[in-house]
């Protein structure tokens, strides 16, 4: 099987040849420095600050290096928002979002152009995507090829709303003094969305995943009530729309998600990113989900691939694959993404041991 093959056989919840190796995100700090280590005369930038979707070109042949040099089964990638600098480490999208940009991940979004429903007039993000957002999306799948598989993100109406709003509280806030609101923001940023859905399936990419957490290490951020009534209807537009398009659909949510999986199911997602190690047990989820789901992730990168030893981290990625690899419909990868907290050296020692112990052997 090539890289395509197993990831997709993966996501149908079959049986590759091997597990397949997926990363969600790997920051610009941690592309850098991992190329460093493994091909130390092609690395001749520097780290900047993550604008997810805006890296430069260099960086991008970077991420392309470590996905062959390690074997990566996947490329994953971000599409341009338009992030330009505007003073004082802050950053506004095309959307009109401000963030704060920082050296240690994700953008935060501190403002943004919703204050109240009179602003939704003349707010219209789907009439300002283009194709040109996804050149980079592009320039990673051409020069890759396709006998890997290639993953677009594509950020969950929940998260894409609270953007808007400037700040998940205020839309929070919204389900009980203004739930109209919290459906408009929802059906603008689906209908964005699928919009994107439709671009990336013309580029050849084989699958979409949709960030943006719905729970914290207890339980979900919103009632399981609050998420079938402002979340789950959008959530099966997405679905509906990427398999219309040929496209493989994953949802990625860290934290404890056990109360809406059920629902999540019904969605129809094709697979599950990424098992939070520190909330629920890979060896449970993908009992519950065999046959249901794929399920992908669990190496822990909060403490696990932070503080850890390679050594560790080798025996953790065998006994994950104890766990979850029997009869397929397992991906590996790291429990959200490789931050820069995460030492190089063991992502390349998680990578390393999934090759090592990810046979299947009938």
């Amino acid at each position: 099987m090539n890289s395509k093959e197993r990831i997709l056989t993966a996501l149908n919840n079959g049986k590759p040849d091997q597990v397949p190796i997926f990363e969600l995100y790997i920051n610009e700090p941690n592309v850098v420095d991992i190329a460093r280590i493994i091909a130390p005369d092609d690395v001749k930038v520097k780290a900047g600050k993550d604008r997810f979707g805006d890296e430069s070109l260099d960086v991008l042949d970077l991420y392309c290096l470590i996905v062959e040099k390690l074997g990566l089964d996947a490329t994953c990638m971000n599409f341009s928002i338009g992030i330009e600098t505007i003073g004082n480490d802050l950053g506004k999208d095309k959307y009109g979002t401000v963030y704060m940009l920082s050296e240690h991940g994700e953008p935060t979004p501190i403002d943004g152009p919703i204050k109240t429903s009179n602003d939704l007039k003349g707010f219209d993000p789907v009439s300002r995507i283009s194709p040109d957002d996804f050149s980079k999306v592009k320039y990673v799948i051409n020069k890759v090829g396709n006998e890997k598989a290639h993953f677009v993100c594509i950020t969950d109406p929940f998260k894409s709303s609270w953007r808007w709003r400037g700040g998940m509280q205020n839309l929070l806030m919204d389900y009980i003094l203004n739930p109209q609101l919290v459906h408009d923001l929802a059906e603008i940023a689906s209908d964005f969305d699928n919009s994107a859905i439709d671009i990336i399936a013309k580029l050849g990419a084989d699958a979409v995943i949709v960030p943006g957490d719905l729970a914290g290490e207890w339980t979900t951020i919103m009632s399981p009530k609050h998420y079938k009534e402002f979340i789950k209807p959008y959530h099966k537009r997405l679905v509906k729309h990427a398999h219309d398009k040929g496209l493989k659909i994953i949802k990625h949510s860290d934290g404890n998600i056990w109360s809406i999986l059920d629902d999540l199911i019904e969605v129809g997602f094709d697979g599950i990113h990424p098992i939070q190690p520190q909330c629920m047990d890979i060896g449970e989820v993908k009992s519950y989900l065999k046959g249901k789901a794929c399920v992908l992730g669990n190496i822990d990168c909060r403490d696990l691939l932070v503080s850890g030893t390679p050594e560790e981290v080798d025996q953790t990625v065998k006994d994950t694959i104890n766990k979850a690899a029997p009869d397929g419909g397992y991906i590996i990868s790291s429990s959200n993404s490789i931050h820069p907290g995460c030492k190089s050296d063991n992502y390349i020692a998680m990578v390393n041991a999934a090759h090592k112990y990810g046979k299947y052997f009938n």
